[in-house]
This record gives C-alpha cells, structure tokens and sequence, in this order.
C-alpha cells in the first residue's frame, strides 16, 4: 500500500467501515489561513499583474540621436505641435491646412535628412471623393486628403509595398493628442530612423498619414479604392487610438495570415496581444471600428491592427492633451513599430500573399515577457487533447481513491456525481451572482457606480462571484456524513467536478470555433499537470497533501487570466459609458469579472475548506459585499463621474426645425436641445445638479410617425439611438449661423411613370439628406451608390445620406428619380430633409449659457444644427 507509518486504518463510528486516511494531512487549519490564503492571490494581482501591465521602458532622448533608433523625446516634441493645433475636424481650416502642412513641414525635413545614396523617398499629397454603405446610412465624402510617402530602396525592383496607417483628423472638441496625434508622430519618428539609418530592406514601406477616419473611415476608404499605390500594397500595420498612453495592444491580425504573427514575435521587444479582444471586438460588442477594416474589406489587405487603449476615459474628449502621454509610452510604441516595420519590409511573404493564407491564429502574451500564438487546427487538438487527459485521469485518479480507500468505483462514482452537481451549482451561481448584483444596481438607477472608483468592482463582483463558488461546497462539507472516503479524497472529487466543468466547456467552445477558448485551456492543463504529478507519487493518497502542488500549479493561470480579465476591463469600463443607454452595459463588466473570477479561483476556493470554521470566509466576504453596495449607492464613492479624469460626455444638439409643406409653406418651426444619452444614468445627473431640463419629453412616438423621428440624427449612433432619445424645447428660436441651402434645379418627367428631381446642395462640412418616399411611389435611380437603394436600410424606409467634404466644398449635386404606377407626379412624391452641421461654432448667446449650467464633470459636445424637411 506504500507508505504505511503514516497511512492508519480507523474504524467509522457510524458504520463500523474500515476507511484509510492520513490522520496527520487531514487534520484542519485555524480559520484565519483562509484569510490569509485569499490575500496572498490578491497580493499576486496588485504585485505582478498590474505593474507588469504598466510597464514601459525608459524613455531616449536627443543625445542618443546618433544611434538610429526611435527617439521618444523628438517624437514628443512633434506631438506638442500636432495637438496644439487643436481641434482637427474634417473640413476645418486645422485639419485641411495645419495640421497638413505640418505634415508636410516634417515630411520634408526627413526627405532632405535621408540617405539618397539608399533610398528614394516620395511625398503625395492626394484628395479623395467616393462613398460606401456603413452601418444603416450612406457614406459619402469630398475632398478629404491623404498624405502617402513612400520610402524605396535604390535599385529595388519589388512591387509588393508594405503599408503603415493611422489618422491625424480628430472628432469635434477634442485636441486628439492619444486618437491618434500618438501614432501619428510614432510614424515620423520611424520613418525618420528607417530613412537615416544604413540599413536597407526588400519591398517599399508606405506611410499613409490619412485625413478623415473619424467619420467613418472616409478617407483610407479613399486611399485603398483609389490611390496609384494602393493595388501594391500587400500588407498593412494599422495604428490606432482609444485612449492615452501605456502600451499599445494588438488586437486584431490577419486574417487567415498566421505568418504575420510570426513576424510580430519576431520583432516586437514588448508585446502585448490578446485573441480575446480581437474576437470580442469582431462580435460588435464595442460599438467602434478601425481603418483596419476599409483596407480588408476593400482591398483584401491582411495585417495587423494595433491601438492604444489605456484611459479611454479621455477618448474623444477635450481632455485628451499631450500631458496625458508619457515620452515612455512613446518610448514602448515606436521601438515595437520601428521593429515590426523592418521585419515586414523584408518579408518574403508578401511577394504572394494569397499563397500564404492558412487560416486564423490563437495568440496571446504573457504580463508581456512573451508572445504565444499557435494556428487554430493547432489550438483544436490542443483544446480536445487537454479535455480528454482531464477525463482520462479523473478517471484513474477516482480508481486509484476506490483502491486505496477499498470501496467499489460506482461508490466512488456517485459521490463524484454528487459533488459534481455541487461544483456545477458552483460555478452556475460565481457567474450568476455578479450578475443579479449589476441588474439590482441598475434597477434602482445605480449603474456605473464603478466608473471611477474600479476597486469597488473588489466588492460589487469579486466578492459576490467567490462566496457563489464557494458556498454550496462549504455547506455540503459542513453537512457532510461519514463516509467510506477520506475527507481529503471528497475535496479532490470537487476540484475533479470543476476540471469536468472546464473540459466541457472547452469541448463546447471549441466545437462553436471560439479561439478565445484558450484561457480556459491553460488553468485546466495546469491542474492536468498537478493531477498527474500527484498521482505519480504518494501525495495524492496523504490527506491534503496533494494541496501544496495544486496551489503552486495555479499560480501562473492566475496571472495570465487575471491580466487578461484587466486588460478586458481597462478597455471596456471607459466604453461602457459612451456606448448609448439603451442597455444596461454593467452587465458586461459584471460578465467579465464574474468569469475571470471562476477561471482564476475555480481550482483554489475550494480548498478553504481544508481550515476550520470555512463558512466564517464565506460571511467575511458577504460582508465586503454589502459594505461595497453601501458605498457604491449611498456615498460619492459610487457617484460615476469626476471632473476632468472621468467625466460624464454630454452629447446633444442645438436644433431647429423647419417643416416646408408641398406648396412651400412653413408648417413648423421649433428649436430645442436633441440629447443622444451615452450612458445608463441618462439625464439624472444633470437633473440633481440643477440644470433645468423642464419639458425635456422622449422622441420615441415621434420616430413611430415621422420620417427619421422629425429630427437631424446626426450618425448613426444617433440613429441607433434615437428611441432613447429626448428633446428639450426652447421658446427663443435657435438662428442658424450660416445657410444650409437646397435649390432644385429642375423637375423633368423622364417617361410616363417616371420623374427626374436634380438638387444643389449648399453648406457646412457636416450634412445629412434623408429620403423618403410616399406609399405608391418607388425611388428608381439616384445619382448615389447604387448599392445602398438596392439594400435600403431596415427601419422606416428612410435613406440616410452622411456627407462630409474636406479641402474641396464645392456644392453637392445630385438627382433621384422615382416611379408612380399612375404617372400623377403632380402631388406629393417624397419626402427629403436636409441638415446642416455647424459642429466647429458654439451657438447663440443663449445656447452657451445653457451650455454653461452643466457640471464640472460633464463633458459636452454640442453644435447647431439646421433641419428643413420638405415635400416635392
């Protein structure tokens, strides 16, 4: 039997059964260990974890010039220019002509700085005009500009290019020093390094500074459909921003393209990526997109997506300034880019890229020390081949407990089935309970109580998560009858149940195609691996001897599901209030914790109840848990928002209205406040700090009657929006700054069931046409995108048309004809409002002392507006 000095057969007092244990191993704890064993995992999250995520190297200055490498200083100094610039909206005199031209001030110092004896370096600026169906609306840009600089070896006969991508334009009122000022210089910086530096490479590098993605992508949609260089392009590394300094994070590769990451582990000194995000953000859970896009969908580009996402709460906001970006966080960015971009340019696969398509990846790092990635047919028999050496030993590890304790397998079985049950009601209520916890929160309007004050996630969704581990189990062993099975052994029957419940679910996942399966992977391989140590020793037969290699088995699962679950909530938290307020977005980050709570602690909570008085841990807990909600709902503690570092973003419009009747006449004319909420609390905050919102009414009936609500949504996240919507009247009506002018210019009846209307289009940089036609009539052709009347959106049958111009503001002219079975065209045919965007004005006297009642921690974004509705 081994070992028998220490292994001692007693007699049960219930049942006279003989039972085999290890008296000293089995022997309980004082209860404060438990204690002392949940801080240890804490202490491990905020020793490792979080410094590792913040991590960033020293920061190079101008001294170190004449060694060729990315010098954050210079790059530092060329950001403080490009934001100071200010606000760089498409259309502006800063983004078409400042910011340009400080563009192509640098551009054209680099050029005369080159090695000409190397490489011969191009500069082209270009403008772009076109259109493309996004979301449910049209598209539609002229004018925006791009600047491409090529940069080509002497001599070099390739014409496979690589491309680098980010954007200098910026959302209104906002200085985008992170989004993306960041990349932007990172991007001078390396082609600065690359073009002085006596250092050749294979296939051309392009730079695409481009001038207009906040609206949609407009103008890498240009470049990638229209630019002389585009149809060279074989790859792309595309820079983004969501935030402010800290590390940038890949989160989207290929697709199809698994050698791309080989290049990044390769090249890049500090990684950081994850699978996860990728997958989550291609499931339209985050309510944003990335040039990334417009370069795979229109010209089936494989690449690279990279963003930086720390303290997204800044994002799109006027506080996102230069004094939010550390030279370190410079420093980070522009070695791993400066490095990925040499190894691409002398990659061979971009002679053919086509021929290297060999399906998506798993990938992934660790607290940034190194880059994991493997093929998805890999991560298929890895996953299944993890899951069955799970079952296979649970099984001999059960035959091995019947066997020693000298009881039948189905004996042992049924106990494993009990506790099964147990770990499943387990594991069910350590996601449940975070849940119920951010539904409760929400129902009484507390929501986001978290916002600024993260640590109270410790308490809201944490806590709750580990005692629904932990409670069923600690109450089953409290209740537990003497068996014919050591104590010891019951407890490896619950980690066993949890290893069950983990294989399932990777069997699952991996049969839906989920790549993010992997975090799942690596806690279950490591217990796998603890379990068969254990077996191949005696410490699986010694009481809870078994325990000490368990817990130490878990220490790096710990660490990688945490990081990733912070990754998740770093990048989620600031999103989740400024994603609309039709849904309670709480119950995502209560989703993310909840589950990196039970991966993380799934294999350790139960062995609290190896000390005495467990149920002592489990009401320590609650009791952290109460205090948590009474901190978060009853104290500014849980109040969201903070001036300046988290603020409350306070999105409306200043509208008036104007309805033109089939005959000419005005039949309305209203002016008010259209708010699009961006977040659960909606108006409440605004209320209790005393702005006067009286009247303020929902647009939701009038979406039911009018064509697109009667109101000028703005995108179409005002569109998605726009039942949660509310408007505020005003009695003084608002003046429009400058005119928003539609002139028909002609009215032609093509044939007998067929009428022609050709439009001018006169105003500001940021416009909207919505169309809509009478029950009898069909819109038959138009002068727009053919495909977007082909494919009219899903609600009413209103066409959305977002126009933007650039440098070029020269009128919009355009036609639609419609068909009418009886041919009477002298009667109301169609609907068509028109609305004029004057984003870069503050408004009247009146609206800005409006504007001006809002707290210090509200954070506006607000412009007139111009709507006319008319009937042809």
């Amino acid at each position: 039997m081994g070992d028998k000095e220490k292994l001692l057969i007693f007699e049960s007092e219930e049942t006279g059964d003989k039972v085999l244990a290890n008296m000293k191993s089995t022997s309980k704890i004082p209860w404060y260990f438990a204690t002392g064993f949940l801080f240890f995992w804490g202490l491990l999250f905020f020793a490792i974890v979080i410094p590792f995520f913040n991590r960033l190297p020293t920061a190079r200055t101008l001294d170190d010039a004449d060694k060729h490498v990315f010098i954050a200083e210079r790059a530092y100094k060329n950001l403080y220019t490009l934001s100071n610039i200010g606000y760089k909206l498409t259309g502006s005199k800063e983004n078409e002509i400042e910011a340009v031209q400080f563009l192509l001030n640098e551009l054209a110092d680099i050029k005369e700085a080159s090695l000409k004896d190397l490489f011969d370096m191009e500069i082209d600026l270009s403008q772009a005009s076109g259109s493309y169906p996004y979301k449910n609306l049209l598209n539609m840009y002229q004018g925006v500009q791009n600047i491409a600089v090529k940069l080509t070896p002497k001599n070099c006969t390739a014409e496979t290019y690589l491309l680098v991508n980010s954007h200098f334009d910026s959302k209104p009122f906002t200085p985008s020093a992170g989004d993306a000022g960041f990349m932007i210089v990172t991007m001078l910086e390396v082609l600065r390094v690359i073009a002085t530096t006596r250092e050749t490479f294979q296939h051309p590098i392009v730079f695409l500074f481009n001038g207009a993605e906040e609206d949609m992508m407009q103008a890498s949609h240009g470049f990638i459909t229209q630019h002389k260089w585009a149809p060279k392009c074989k790859a792309v590394i595309n820079l983004e921003g969501v935030g402010g300094g800290g590390r940038e994070v890949l989160f989207q590769s290929g697709p199809n393209h698994s050698w791309l990451l080989n290049y990044y582990k390769k090249y890049v000194k500090y990684p950081f990526a994850t699978v996860v995000a990728e997958e989550i953000f291609q499931s339209g859970v985050i309510p944003s997109d990335s040039d990334f896009t417009q370069f795979r969908k229109y010209g089936n580009i494989p690449g690279l997506d990279i963003i930086q996402l720390t303290n997204g709460y800044i994002y799109h906001t006027i506080y996102d300034v230069i004094d939010e970006i550390p030279r370190e966080a410079l420093q980070n960015s522009g070695d791993n880019i400066l490095s990925l971009v040499r190894g691409f340019a002398n990659a061979t696969e971009l002679h053919n890229t086509k021929a290297h398509m060999d399906g998506n990846s798993v990938f992934f790092d660790f607290l940034g020390l190194c880059f994991i990635h493997y093929s998805e047919k890999t991560g298929i028999f890895l996953n299944f081949g993890a899951a069955a050496a799970a079952f296979i030993l649970i099984y001999i590890s059960m035959w091995r407990m019947a066997a020693v304790s000298q009881v039948s397998f189905c004996h042992v079985a049924c106990w494993f089935t009990l506790v099964f049950i147990i770990q499943v009601v387990s594991f069910v209520l350590g996601l449940a309970l975070p849940l119920i916890v951010a539904y409760v929160m929400d129902m009484f309007g507390q929501s986001l109580t978290h916002y600024s004050t993260t640590l109270l996630l410790l308490g809201l969704y944490v806590c709750p998560s580990i005692i629904g581990l932990s409670l069923p189990s600690t109450i089953y062993y409290a209740f537990q009858p003497s068996t014919k099975i050591p104590k010891g052994y019951h407890l490896q029957l619950a980690l066993h149940g949890q290893a069950v419940i983990l294989g399932l679910l990777v069997v699952s996942l991996t049969a839906f195609g989920l790549r993010s399966t992997y975090i799942i992977i690596i806690p279950l391989v490591f217990y796998v691996l603890s379990l068969a140590f254990n077996l191949l020793t005696v410490l699986h037969d010694r009481g809870y001897a078994w325990t000490g290699l368990l817990k130490a088995s878990q220490i790096i699962p710990f660490l990688h599901t945490t990081y990733i679950v912070y990754i998740l909530l770093v990048a989620l938290i600031p999103i989740c209030a400024r994603s609309g307020s039709a849904s309670n977005k709480d119950l995502y980050i209560a989703a993310v914790t909840a589950l990196g709570t039970v991966l993380s602690f799934g294999f350790l909570v139960p062995l609290i109840n190896i000390v005495r008085r467990p149920s002592l841990v489990v009401f320590s807990l609650l009791v952290i848990s109460a205090l948590s909600i009474y901190l978060a709902s009853s104290t500014q503690i849980g109040f969201p928002f903070r001036p300046k570092t988290s603020g409350q973003r306070v999105a409306y419009l200043q509208v008036r209205n104007k309805f033109y009747e089939y005959d000419g006449t005005l039949s309305k004319d209203e002016s008010g406040y259209l708010f699009n909420f961006q977040d659960r609390r909606k108006e409440s905050t605004f209320v209790e700090a005393n702005v006067n919102l009286t009247g303020l009414y929902s647009i939701k009936s009038k979406c039911e009657k009018q064509m697109m609500c009667g109101m000028p949504l703005y995108d179409y996240r005002y569109e998605s929006n726009r039942l949660q919507s509310k408007f505020l009247p005003r009695t003084n009506p608002i003046e429009p700054p400058a005119e928003t002018k539609l002139e028909l210019i002609s009215k032609t009846v093509q044939n007998p069931t067929t009428v022609r209307y050709e439009f001018n289009l006169t105003g500001p940089s940021h416009m909207s046409l919505f169309i809509q036609a009478y029950e009898d009539v069909e819109i038959s052709n138009w002068s727009f995108l053919r495909s977007y009347l082909d494919n009219p959106p899903p609600y009413p049958l209103s066409y959305h048309i977002y126009f933007v111009y650039g440098i070029d503001n020269s009128p919009l002219n355009f036609f639609l004809e419609f068909t009418k079975p009886d041919g009477d065209f002298e009667v109301p045919v169609f609907q068509l409002g028109v609305s004029g965007h004057y984003i870069e004005l503050e408004g009247d006297a009146e609206s800005q002392e409006f504007a001006s009642t809002f707290p210090s921690f509200g954070i506006l974004a607000t412009w007139p507006v111009l709507y006319q509705r008319f009937i042809f």
